[in-house]
C-alpha cells in the first residue's frame, strides 16, 4: 500500500491542494531541524482540525515510568522519552473578529512546499473566511543552520477584497503535553516568565531530569513598512503573547517577523537562559528577513556541495534521496558528542527519539562520508562517553569483570526498553557498535581513536561476549543460547547465526587491535590495561572461542542456517501470503508469528552485508535466494541491506525495487504511519543502497573500490565522499565510471575490478 499526493520534483517537495486527511503527513514531511532542534510542520495559526504538534530539542527527555504487565528482573526503570518543547512558532490570528483556521474557512487554493536545496519552508493559500473576507497567506520559516538556537518566521496577510481590522498575536505556549506518556505525568514545570515589547521568554525545567530551557520570541510587525507597536502583552501561567491591532486597507499586506527557538542550560550552571536570549534576539531582529533567508541558504549549500546525489533520468529516485539526504542533515550536525540519531529525529515521538543500533549499523556510512571526520568520530564518541553505563547495564544481567551491554535504546547510556525479548536478548547491538569502530578506522585511519576511546570499548564489548557463549558438550562448540536477532520475529532461540558470527568477528577484532595499540602506542597501552584491570589470560579463552564457535549450516542446502530449529517451520513463501495478511504484525497474533517462517528484516543477510569479504558470490547468492523470498520487510531497515545485496549479486530490478521502497518510504507512506513521524533511520539506508549497492563501494585490501551496476531509468550518477580529509568524486555515465580526485597525494582505487591510480 501507499499514498501519493505529493508532487514530484527534483529539489522540493510540493504540496499544491489542501485536504484534510492529509494534514498530520505533511507535519511529518515537511519537518524542519538543525540538529539542535527540529519541529514538525504544523500551522502557525490556530487550527482546530486533527493536528499532531510537535518540537523538539535534541538530548532533552524525561524518564518516564516503565509499564508493563509483569516485571521481570533487569528491566530497566523507565523508557526515555522525548519531551514536546514549548511551542515557539504559535500566532493566533483574527480578521475582523473571525478566528483565522483553515478547518472552519473555504480554502480556494494551498500550497507547501519544502525547499531542500535552501533549507526552507513555506506555506501559502488563498482563503474566503465565513465573513466574506477574501485573503492571501504567505509564510516563510526555518531553523537556523548558522545559529543553533534561533528559528525565523515571515508572515504575511494581504486582505484582497475589503478594508478589513486583523489582531494579530504571535505568542509562546509552554502548556505542551506529550501524545505518548505512561502514567499522564507532567514532563515540564516552569520556573519563570518575562514580557517586555521587544523580548518574551519562558524557563521550563523538566522534572526528575532537571534540563533547564529558555522558549523565547521576539517580533517585529510592519505595515506600509512601518514598524507596528503592539497594543498589549499578555501573560498567563504557560502562554505570553504579543498583541498587534491594524487597520489595513484592501490589497495591503502587514508583514510580522517573529524570531523563537530554544536555548538549552547544559554545562554551564551560571549561563543566564533569559540574558542569552535576549543578546540573540537583539542580534537578529533588525536584520533584513532576506538577508537571515540568504545566509541560511549559504548554509545549505556548503552541505550539498558534499553530499548531494545526482540522478538524471528517473525524477522519483532523485527526490527521494535528496529528501532523505536533508532529513539526515537536519536530525544530526555532529557538533556535540552527546547527542545522536533517534529513529524518529525531530518528526515525532515514536521510540523515544531514543539511540538505537540503527545509528552504528546504518547511519554512520552516510555521516563518516559526507562530513568532516569529527562528526563520524562524534558519533563513536557517545558510545565512549556512555562505556560505564554500559558496563552497568551488563552488571545488572550478571555480567562481570568489566564486560559491557551498550543499551538497545538510550538517551543517558541507561537501558531504558521494556520488552524482555529485545532489552535481555537482542544483544546484536553490541556488534553493531564494534563494527562502526572497525568501519571508521578502516576508512579514516584514525588510529589515534583507538588509542584514546576505541580499544576500551571493543575490550568491553568482547568481554560481554565471552561470557555470553557457553560451551556445549554436545556439539563440542562454543554456543549462543536465547537470543533474539536482527528478525524480531524470533525471540529467545539459540544459536542465531548472526549473533554468533558478529560475536566472534568482535572477539578477532579486538584481540588484532590490541596488538596493533601495543606496537603502536606502548606506553599508552600500559595506562589503559592499568585503567581497565586487563589479564592477558582473557586472551586464551578468547582464541578458544573464536577456533570453537558453532555455526548452524545445511549441507544439502549449502545455507548458513538462520538459527537451531528454523528448517523445522513450514516455508510457504511471502508471495503466496494474502494481502489481508499483510503487513503481519498487525494481523496475526504474536504466537502464531513467532511460530512462523517469515522474517522481519535481513538476519543471515545482515552478516553477508557487513562482512561482503568473508564470503564468496555463490554463497551470498544461494542464502540471498533461500532467505529473501520468506523476508516481509516489516522493518523499514530491511529494504536497503536487500538492495545491496541484490546488487552484488546482479539482480539490478530487484534492487531497485528495494532502493525506492527504502528511498520513498515517508514519500509515497509505504506503511500509512508517516503521520506518526518519518523513518529518518531507514533514510540512510537509501544512500547504502546507492553507494554501497548501485555503485558497489567497499574496502578490499585496504583500497576504495567501486563496481556500478544502475538501474536501466539512471542515464548517469554522481556523488562526492570525503575519503580520509580529500573528496573523491564520482560520475557515471551509461555504465562508464570516472573520478575526479582532489587529495593531494595520490590513491589506489580499484575501478569494476581494474586498479587504478589517480
Amino acid at each position: 500500500m501507499s499514498r501519493k499526493y505529493l508532487d514530484v520534483d527534483p529539489w522540493k517537495i510540493i504540496e499544491s491542494t489542501f485536504d484534510k486527511k492529509n494534514v498530520k503527513s505533511s507535519e511529518s514531511i515537511f519537518s524542519i531541524g538543525n540538529g539542535y532542534m527540529g519541529q514538525r510542520a504544523n500551522f502557525e495559526e490556530d487550527y482546530s482540525g486533527e493536528t499532531f504538534q510537535g518540537s523538539y530539542i535534541g538530548g532533552v527527555y524525561y524518564p518516564d515510568k516503565t509499564k508493563v504487565g509483569w516485571w521481570k528482573n533487569g528491566y530497566p526503570e523507565y523508557f526515555a522519552k522525548v519531551l514536546n518543547a514549548p511551542n515557539w512558532i504559535g500566532i493566533h490570528i483574527k480578521i475582523n473578529k473571525e478566528t483565522l483556521d483553515l478547518n472552519k474557512l473555504t480554502v480556494n487554493s494551498f500550497q507547501r512546499e519544502l525547499d531542500m536545496k535552501k533549507g526552507i519552508y513555506t506555506r501559502k493559500f488563498h482563503a474566503t473566511l465565513n465573513n466574506g473576507i477574501e485573503i492571501l497567506v504567505h509564510i516563510i520559516r526555518f531553523i537556523s543552520l548558522k545559529e543553533d538556537s534561533l528559528g525565523a518566521i515571515e508572515y504575511k496577510i494581504t486582505s484582497l477584497n475589503i478594508d478589513c481590522n486583523i489582531l494579530i498575536e504571535p505568542y509562546i505556549d509552554a502548556g505542551i503535553v506529550n501524545q505518548d506518556s505512561n502514567w499522564e505525568d507532567a514532563f515540564w514545570k516552569n520556573k519563570s516568565l518575562t514580557n517586555t515589547d521587544l523580548f518574551s521568554g519562558i524557563i521550563s525545567e523538566t522534572n526528575k531530569t532537571k534540563f533547564e530551557v529558555c522558549t523565547y520570541m521576539s517580533n517585529k510587525l510592519l505595515y506600509d513598512e512601518k514598524i507596528i507597536n503592539p497594543s498589549s502583552i499578555n501573560k498567563s501561567d504557560n502562554k505570553l503573547s504579543h498583541l498587534f491591532k491594524v487597520n489595513i486597507e484592501k490589497g495591503k499586506t502587514i508583514k510580522l517577523i517573529k524570531l523563537g527557538g530554544y536555548i538549552k542550560k547544559k554545562t554551564k550552571p551560571q549561563l543566564n537562559l533569559f540574558e542569552e536570549a535576549k543578546k540573540l534576539t537583539k542580534r537578529f531582529i533588525n536584520i533584513d528577513f532576506n538577508e537571515l533567508l540568504s545566509l541560511q541558504i549559504r548554509s545549505w549549500k556548503k552541505i550539498w556541495e558534499v553530499s548531494d546525489i545526482k540522478i538524471e533520468g528517473d525524477l522519483k529516485s532523485q527526490q527521494a534521496i535528496r529528501f532523505n539526504i536533508f532529513h539526515l542533515n537536519q536530525t544530526y550536525s555532529g557538533k556535540d558528542p552527546e547527542l545522536n540519531i533517534g529513529p524518529k529525529g525531530f518528526t515525532g515521538e515514536k521510540y523515544g527519539g531514543s539511540t538505537y543500533w540503527d545509528t552504528e549499523a546504518y547511519c554512520f556510512p552516510f555521516y563518516m562520508f559526507t562530513k568532516d571526520q569529527s562528526v563520524p568520530r562524534n558519533l563513536l564518541k557517545y558510545r565512549y562517553l556512555q562505556l560505564d553505563k554500559a558496563i552497568e547495564n551488563a552488571t545488572k544481567l550478571g555480567f562481570e569483570k568489566g564486560a559491557a551491554l551498550f543499551p538497545m535504546v538510550t538517551m543517558n547510556g541507561e537501558e531504558c526498553h521494556n520488552e524482555w525479548e529485545i532489552t535481555f536478548e537482542e544483544i546484536h547491538r553490541n556488534g553493531a557498535i564494534a563494527f562502526a569502530i572497525h568501519n571508521y578506522v578502516r576508512f579514516t585511519n584514525d588510529f589515534k581513536y583507538l588509542k584514546e576511546m576505541g580499544i576500551e570499548v571493543l575490550i568491553a564489548i568482547s568481554r560481554f561476549w565471552s561470557q555470553r557463549f557457553s560451551f556445549s558438550n554436545d556439539k563440542n562448540k562454543y554456543v549462543i543460547l536465547g537470543v533474539t536477532g536482527p528478525n524480531e520475529y524470533e525471540n529467545n532461540i539459540n544459536n542465531n547465526w548472526y549473533t554468533n558470527y558478529i560475536a566472534r568477528w568482535c572477539l578477532a577484532y579486538t584481540k588484532y587491535q590490541i596488538k596493533n595499540i601495543k606496537n603502536l602506542y606502548p606506553e599508552d597501552f600500559i595506562k589503559i590495561l592499568k585503567k581497565i584491570n586487563w589479564n592477558e589470560n582473557e586472551l586464551r579463552l578468547w582464541e578458544d572461542i573464536i577456533q570453537n564457535t558453532y555455526f548452524p549450516y545445511d549441507d544439502e542446502k549449502k545455507i548458513f542456517i538462520q538459527q537451531d530449529g528454523f528448517l523445522d517451520k513450514e516455508f510457504i513463501p511471502v508471495i503466496k501470503l494474502d494481502k489481508s495478511a499483510r503487513p503481519i504484525n498487525q494481523n496475526w497474533s504474536w504466537d502464531r508469528i513467532l511460530r512462523s517462517v517469515y522474517i522481519k528484516q535481513a538476519d543471515v543477510l545482515q552478516g553477508f552485508y557487513f562482512f561482503p569479504e568473508n564470503f564468496t558470490n555463490e554463497e551470498l547468492e544461494k542464502n540471498y535466494k533461500f532467505y529473501e523470498p520468506f523476508t516481509v520487510h516489516e522493518s523499514s531497515l530491511s529494504p536497503s541491506v536487500h538492495a545491496v545485496l541484490a546488487c552484488r549479486i546482479g539482480l539490478i530490478d530487484d534492487a531497485y525495487k528495494f532502493y525506492l521502497q527504502t528511498s520513498r518510504l515517508d514519500l509515497d507512506d509505504y506503511n500509512m504511519e508517516v503521520e506518526e513521524g518519518l523513518h529518518i533511520t531507514s533514510m540512510a539506508g537509501s544512500w547504502i543502497s546507492i553507494i554501497e549497492g548501485f555503485c558497489g563501494m567497499q574496502i578490499i585490501n585496504d583500497t576504495l573500490s567501486f563496481k556500478n551496476k544502475l538501474p536501466n531509468k539512471w542515464t548517469s550518477l554522481s556523488f562526492k565522499i570525503n575519503f580520509k580529509g580529500s573528496i573523491l568524486e564520482v560520475n557515471i555515465i551509461e555504465n562508464k565510471i570516472n573520478f575526479i580526485w582532489k587529495g593531494e597525494s595520490k590513491i589506489n582505487i580499484i575501478s569494476n575490478d581494474k586498479r587504478i591510480t589517480l
